[in-house]
Formats: structure tokens, sequence, C-alpha cells
């Protein structure tokens, strides 16, 4: 049953705001690795309002990434979720994504999932064993299950894992 308080909230609500867009952009996944957010792996750039029509700015992590159209597919179904009608989601290349733009949460997230995450280029943290922490691995091949990892072998426990690679 609908009461009168419940419609007069209808009619009132107001149009969907930039925070709205930010929350409702937190469960967008990268497909390829769906432990990480969008906001996580650092491709989510700027999210803005003009009027009713709202710019999304993203990244790839590199030239040709194949999950982009799904994440843009992802994006543009997200905030129509949220109540916004008119979205632009842009790729903007002028500043290449690296590495380094993956939160702390989403390494966090990595390791919890099996990648060893990549470390902050300005650091040269050896690659750890995300089974055993060992540091004492090596590279099977430069590509692992996606072109941005690589697959590694931990000596120690002989497990195989990805390793995000340093960009």
């Amino acid at each position: 049953m609908v009461t009168a308080i419940d419609a007069w909230a209808q009619m009132v609500k107001s149009e969907p705001t930039v925070e709205d867009a930010w929350r409702a952009l937190e469960g967008v996944v990268d497909p390829e690795i769906p432990v990480l957010t969008i906001g996580d792996l650092g491709i989510l750039r700027d999210v803005r309002l003009f009027g009713t029509r709202l710019n999304v700015d993203i990244t790839p992590t590199y030239s040709g990434c194949p999950a982009m159209e799904t994440i843009r597919s992802d994006i543009g179904q997200a905030l129509a979720d949220a109540g916004f009608e008119e979205v632009t989601v842009r790729t903007v290349l002028d500043e290449a994504w690296t590495t380094d733009w993956i939160s702390e949460r989403g390494r966090r997230r990595l390791h919890e999932y099996g990648i060893a995450p990549p470390s902050l280029t300005s650091t040269s943290k050896p690659v750890r064993c995300p089974q055993c922490a060992a540091d004492h691995v090596r590279v099977v091949s430069e590509f692992g299950s996606t072109a941005c990892k690589a697959l590694m072998v931990c000596e120690v426990c002989r497990e195989p894992f990805d390793h995000f690679k340093v960009l």
C-alpha cells in the first residue's frame, strides 16, 4: 500500500547528483578481474554533471584493452539504474594509465584473489607469491590470463599465479 507520504516523497524526489553517480559507479567491476571496481583499478578518472547530462571519463589500462567496451556498457547501465538519463562516457588518453593508480584496497583485493599486485613504479619490490608470500618466483610467460598480467610460478610452493605487470 502506498501512503500519502510515499507519494509525496516520489513527487519531490530531486534529480540525481554527482555523488549519486560516484556511488552507482562503485559497483562497476572490471570484467577480467571482477574483484576490482573501476575505481579501485584507477581507470575511473572523473564524473561531472552539466545540467542533466553526466560526463564520465575513463582511461584504459592499455590501448586495445578488450574489456573497455564492456566497462563502458556497464557504466551506462549502472548510471541509468541510478536515474541518469543522459550519460556520455569519454575515453581519456592524455595521461596514460599507470599501475600506481590502483588503490590500496585494489592491491589488497588482487592479492586475496590470488594475483600478485604490482609494486609502485617508484619502488622495486620483488614479486611475492600470493599463496605463500615467497619472493623466489619465476616468469613462465610474459602474458598471463590477460595482456596486463604475466604468468609466474612460485619456486617454494610450486603454485602458478598471475602477476599484474607494472606499467
